[in-house]
């Protein structure tokens, strides 16, 4: 059964998977136009490419499927770190370091989301 509060924070899980997909393909779009001025492997250019695509069709069938937004989101991320930490491996430790703020941040979203809202007294006359 959808609460009035369920539907309130569906809408805010759209709007911000969505806002994360927008700078998602920004990002990727922007390092596909710096490839021909550094020179990317292959493999990055090719997964950014289909990033890009996965991201492209997340934002357009995204908007009934949940698990599609957060796939392409996650899969877009990966394309681009893993095969950075793999060929320089000291960069893992500024992104464990940054993934702190984010799991704090994620397990704030769970709790709130788990929240009931208060029964509402209403007044006698």
């Amino acid at each position: 059964m959808n609460t009035p509060s369920r539907r309130s924070w569906d809408k805010v899980e759209l709007f911000t998977t969505f806002s994360l997909l927008i700078v998602l393909a920004t990002v990727l779009v922007t390092r596909l136009s710096f490839a021909d001025v550094w020179k990317l492997p292959p493999v990055d250019l090719v997964l950014t490419w289909m990033a890009l695509a996965f991201t492209a069709l997340a934002l357009w069938l995204g908007r009934t499927r949940r698990w599609l937004r957060i796939s392409a989101v996650a899969f877009g991320a990966a394309t681009q770190l893993v095969p950075m930490v793999v060929r320089q491996p000291v960069l893992i430790l500024p992104l464990l370091g940054a993934i702190v703020p984010v799991v704090i941040l994620a397990v704030s979203l769970a709790v709130l989301s788990r929240k009931r809202p208060e029964p509402r007294v209403t007044p006698r006359s």
